[in-house]
């Protein structure tokens, strides 16, 4: 423990034993969700035991729920916890505001701790005020997924997928043709990636840093014209993520790959597709891509309770900087550690039993090093939402490309200064 968490962690446990031995024991709240919830416990125990006379309250909520309820604490400053997890896009919808407290300040001075971790997952942890509001705990690096099997049958190679996006579509046709099999689920998925990459330094997805809406440009075209190429050719099974049909089309071999983060993979394993183990490979995005696709973090809220701050402060640290059980983690539950200490351990070198035995986590690794960091912005969701719309008009109405990106445009310069 360096000299500066001994030193705010004795004057908050100085305060609490001064009140008096008899009171009841400090608790600690922690407001998390799956699979964040099952990590904060696995810490407790350690954590506890240098901490005699301190319990930690878990609080777990499904993904939309805990969200839900800390928009409500944070805006009403009431049943705020000590210390809660947020999935990177409200990180974004959080920091421009004054909810979550600024870990430049006493008794954090986190500033000091930024070439711990990934370096775009960094950038997304701050604000344009120069705030630092969360600390990263876990990435997702984004990666193809694919069925060996049914390249196979088109006789094709992994290269065919990822040289480029054209050759992506191309390989496509030949999985369709050979096959029967779908390239993708939805041509949403291309559109998801697409805008993901390209992205300049210091910019957002939607959002400049001066709050210019960015969706009416190159990267976003490219991204319509691609999607709108691939359902014209029926090469996407029209089904969305997380929905009964597109497990079924992993289950059935009916879709043949899948951009989306390394975390997939665990899912895959343990409850979307099980038996389709061995049949998968990874690779790196098509055309030398590198893009995000999730993350989680961990922030204090600014109206949070003082006299605990330093202790939630220190059990924050021990869920992002702790190595060994980062690691767990990571083995346990296929979470992607954002700091970069792990990044040699040996863990990073064994085969992946799902993906056939394939030493996959080293393309993970290598685009976790090499994707350009993404500024969030408070109105991302809504964003997302407004994209989303009206790619679907595009996709199912024929909707011109340029109109949907100038409809949108218009629609988030009206948004974009809330």
């Amino acid at each position: 423990m360096d000299a500066q968490r001994r030193a705010g962690l004795g004057l908050a446990l100085g305060l609490w034993a001064g009140a008096g031995r008899a009171q009841a024991p400090l608790r600690l709240s922690v407001a998390a969700y799956p699979k964040l919830d099952a990590i904060v416990r696995a810490a407790v125990p350690a954590w506890t035991a240098r901490h005699p006379g301190v319990e930690v309250e878990v609080i777990s909520r499904e993904m939309n729920d805990h969200h839900a309820a800390m928009i409500t604490a944070l805006s009403t400053g009431s049943h705020l916890p000590d210390l809660m997890a947020l999935e990177v896009g409200y990180v974004g919808r959080f920091a421009q505001g004054r909810g979550l407290f600024d870990l430049r300040q006493a008794p954090c001075q986190a500033e000091r701790l930024r070439d711990r971790f990934v370096p775009y997952t960094w950038g997304q942890a701050g604000n344009r005020r120069g705030e630092i509001v969360a600390l990263p705990s876990d990435i997702g690096p984004g990666t193809l997924l694919y069925r060996q099997d049914l390249l196979a049958r088109a006789g094709l190679q992994a290269e065919d997928l990822n040289g480029s996006w054209a050759g992506y579509v191309a390989a496509g046709r030949e999985i369709r043709r050979k096959t029967g099999a779908y390239l993708l689920a939805h041509a949403r998925d291309m559109k998801d990636i697409l805008i993901r990459t390209g992205v300049q330094p210091g910019e957002g997805l939607y959002f400049s840093q001066d709050n210019r809406v960015l969706v009416n440009g190159p990267r976003f075209r490219r991204a319509f014209e691609l999607a709108r190429q691939v359902r014209a050719e029926g090469l996407d099974a029209k089904v969305y993520n997380w929905s009964s049909d597109w497990t079924e089309g992993f289950r059935r071999g009916l879709i043949a790959t899948q951009m989306i983060g390394a975390w997939l993979v665990g899912f895959m394993g343990s409850w979307l597709a099980p038996k389709t183990r061995g049949l998968w490979r990874a690779a790196q995005l098509p055309e030398g891509a590198f893009a995000a696709y999730g993350g989680s973090f961990y922030a204090l809220p600014a109206k949070g309770d003082t006299s605990r701050r330093a202790l939630a402060w220190d059990f924050m640290q021990d869920l992002t900087l702790n190595k060994t059980l980062l690691l767990d983690a990571f083995q346990t539950h296929d979470i992607f550690p954002a700091l970069v200490d792990t990044f040699e351990d040996p863990f990073f070198d064994e085969p992946v039993a799902f993906l056939g035995g394939q030493r996959a986590r080293h393309l993970w690794r290598e685009a976790a090093r090499r994707i350009t960091p993404v500024a969030v912005h408070r109105q991302d969701a809504f964003a997302d939402e407004v994209i989303n719309t009206e790619l679907d008009k595009v996709l199912t109405r024929g909707k011109d490309i340029a109109s949907a990106l100038g409809d949108a445009e218009r629609l988030l310069q009206t948004r974009a200064q809330r």
